[in-house]
This record gives structure tokens, sequence and C-alpha cells, in this order.
């Protein structure tokens, strides 16, 4: 097990080579991912694990936000605890096709305001991206080709037309200002869960060398010719039949990485999901300690919470011994009745959620 005091030091000590590496602030201003990635380092440090919720501004069980809101106050979260989570997840699926809403019917312009709320409030903004796919015309979930990463990377049918959707989502990321232009840092999470084979990224859809080639050009686009400094990069398999050589068999490399973590839910029994989660805790532990690199769990959650001490006996008994810098949980849907993954007033889960946020080493807002 990677309990948590044994990262802190790597921590310290990748923080450290880093400044030196850079000289000094004089010479290298810190940037916004720069600052994001102190402030995670520091609530390590300090046994601090930040809870995270996806969509949580954007709509819950029985609400919907309007869209050209200017009011980001709603939450499932704060309704029943008073608190919002530390962590806001969003989700860029459709903005590479130039959608004024994303695959989950959100706003963009939202999307974009309530990004600058959260921050405002203190609190930390995580993008994953389901882009459709640009080779069949069909969705994240269109895997009946397995040549997609192949046609979009250069010299492929298809990699012109691919930078569009790189630069439409780097438009996107650059457009997340304060009023006064300051850019907003984000946990930027390509590629997700690409361990299974249910994405065209997938492990099946192409090859190890295809996969780090794909993040690659998307950080180089970002990074180098696009000059996003607001950008900390996370690299995060799927949990199922995870073991450390699978976690590193399609690393990108820590040049282009900055946080490691996993996306892991719960479908059985309450130990089964303990011990599914230790156990990619621990894979994911020691390569963030081998690499100095921070860790989270970067999705995860039990579908309609059908355990009244959920929160407290099982999520917390999974985390609470790691140097976990954030804990994600999906969605509320507030079009499917069964499908969410924190909280509302009147579910059973309520008092234990209240419970859970009373922790002393849980971070809320």
């Amino acid at each position: 097990m990677i309990m948590k005091a044994i990262l802190k030091p790597v921590l310290m000590m990748a923080a450290s080579a880093a400044l030196i590496s850079c000289g000094s602030s004089e010479s290298a201003p810190v940037t916004p991912a720069d600052a994001l990635l102190d402030r995670l380092e520091t609530l390590v440090e300090q046994d601090k694990i930040m809870y995270g919720h996806q969509d949580d501004l954007m709509y819950g069980h029985t609400w919907k936000l309007e869209d050209d809101a200017t009011d980001f106050s709603q939450s499932d979260v704060y309704a029943v605890s008073g608190r919002y989570p530390a962590v806001y997840g969003m989700d860029l699926g459709g903005i590479e096709v130039g959608w004024s809403h994303n695959l989950d019917k959100n706003d963009f312009d939202n999307m974009r305001a309530s990004a600058v709320a959260h921050h405002e409030r203190g609190g930390i903004v995580t993008f994953s991206w389901h882009p459709r796919n640009p080779l069949t015309g069909g969705d994240s979930w269109a895997v009946t080709s397995d040549q997609v990463v192949a046609s979009i990377l250069p010299g492929g049918e298809k990699h012109e037309y691919f930078m569009t959707w790189l630069s439409n989502a780097a438009d996107f990321m650059e457009s997340i200002k304060t009023a006064d232009g300051q850019a907003v840092p984000l946990v930027w999470r390509p590629w997700h869960e690409h361990t299974g084979s249910w994405f065209w990224w997938g492990q099946n859809l192409c090859t190890t060398e295809q996969y780090k080639a794909l993040w690659q050009m998307t950080y180089d686009y970002m990074v180098k010719d696009r000059g996003l400094t607001n950008l900390v990069w996370a690299y995060s398999p799927g949990a199922g039949g995870l073991d450390a050589a699978l976690f590193e068999e399609r690393y990108p490399g820590d040049e282009i990485v900055d946080m490691v973590g996993f996306d892991c839910y719960q479908y059985g029994d309450n130990a089964s999901y303990v011990s599914d989660m230790k156990a990619a805790l621990d894979i994911t532990g020691k390569f963030a300690k081998d690499h100095g690199k921070l860790m989270a769990v970067t999705e995860t959650g039990y579908e309609g919470i059908k355990d009244a001490k959920w929160w407290t006996s099982v999520l917390y008994e999974a985390v609470k011994d790691y140097p976990v810098s954030y804990v994600l949980t999906w969605r509320n849907a507030c079009d499917q009745p069964t499908h969410f993954y924190a909280p509302y007033p009147e579910h059973e889960s309520a008092e234990d959620f209240k419970a859970f946020v009373a922790l002393e080493d849980i971070m809320f807002l």
C-alpha cells in the first residue's frame, strides 16, 4: 500500500527539481498550471483529499440550468450539505464539431462562465473529452474501426480535419478567463480509459505507439503551437483489469504528464469495490511515487448510491489512507432518474454525505 506519508517527500523533491531547472522566478514566470500544481501538492502534503462532482453546477437530479445563465449557485451537493465540491468536472464532447451544447446538452457558454465562477469560489475545474469519431462520424463509443487513431496522426487521411478539432478545444479552454483576463487553470484529462476498448482510442483500437503519438500530438499542439499555460495534464486509465504493466504500457511520458489517476466505479458489492479501489490506488500510487506525479481518483461512484452509509463506510474507507489529491464522483442526470452519483436532499444517503463533508481530511468549499 502506498500510504500518504510516502508520496510527500517525492512531490517535494519534484517541486524543488522543477524550481532548480527553471532557474529564478524572473526568468521563468509561474504559469496558471504551475500555480495549480503547487496548490495540489500543498493539499496532499496537508493530508487533504478534495471531493469533486461532474457537472455539479449544470444540472441535478430534478433541475437543469437554463441557457445563458448568470447565476451558478444551484447544486445538489450544496443543497444537501451547504458546501460546494472542491473540484468541478465537465466534458468538452461536441466542442470539436462546433456544437453550442456538449454531449450532455450543457450550454458551452454556461460551462465557460461556471468554470470561472467555481474558480473564483476557490475551486478547481477539470475537463474530460468525449470527442466524436473523426473517421466514421459516430460518437466516442463508435468502435467499428481500428484505424481511427491512425487516420488522425500526421500523414493520416483525417489529420488536417482533426487538427481543427484540437483547435476548437484549445480555443474553448483558452477562453476560460476571469473578468480581468487571467486564465483559469484546468486539469485536462484527454484520451481517458484507454485500457478498455469502448472508445475509439482504446486498447484494441490502436497500437501503443499510436496512442502515445496521439497524446504527444495533442500536447504539442496545445502547449507548443497554441501556447496554453493553464493546463495540468492528467493520464487516467480505467481500473478494470488494471495491473502495473497495463498502467505503464501506454503512459505518454513524464515530460507531458503532470498527474496520474484512474476511473473506477462500483458495480457489485461494497467489499469488491473497496478492494478494486485499493488495488488501483496501490498501482497508481507506486507509479506516482516512482515518477514524482500527483495522484487522483479521476472518476468514481455508485450509480443510485444504494447504501445509506456509502460515503463514510465505503468511499472514505477506500481512499482515506492514500495521498489522493481529489476524488470525483460522476454526474446527477436530470433526465435519468436512477443515474446519479451524489445525493440530493431527499436521498437516503444525504445524512451520511453530511458526515462525509464534516471529515477533517475531506475538502469542500
